[in-house]
């Protein structure tokens, strides 16, 4: 089975991998408004870091899940 599969499988069956996909994809929204700026205050950079960290969190979970599904197929 293809990754995209699984991951297509895991959105539909798996709530848990779902909402960190959502959550995924609207901290990427939210990152790509703060980089549409030409500069950025103090205040701004501290929440773009806090952004990408947030995001690497749930990539990283939805890849452990992603393993998780692959040992037991």
């Amino acid at each position: 089975m293809k990754e995209q599969e699984i991951v297509d499988q895991l959105k539909k069956e798996n709530e848990e991998f779902k909402k960190l996909s959502e959550e995924h994809r609207n901290l990427d929204g939210l990152l790509a408004e703060i980089d549409n700026k030409r500069y950025l205050t103090p205040e701004e950079e501290v929440e773009r870091k806090r952004i990408q960290k947030l995001k690497l969190l749930r990539k990283d979970r939805m890849a452990e899940l992603i393993r998780e599904y692959k040992k037991v197929v």
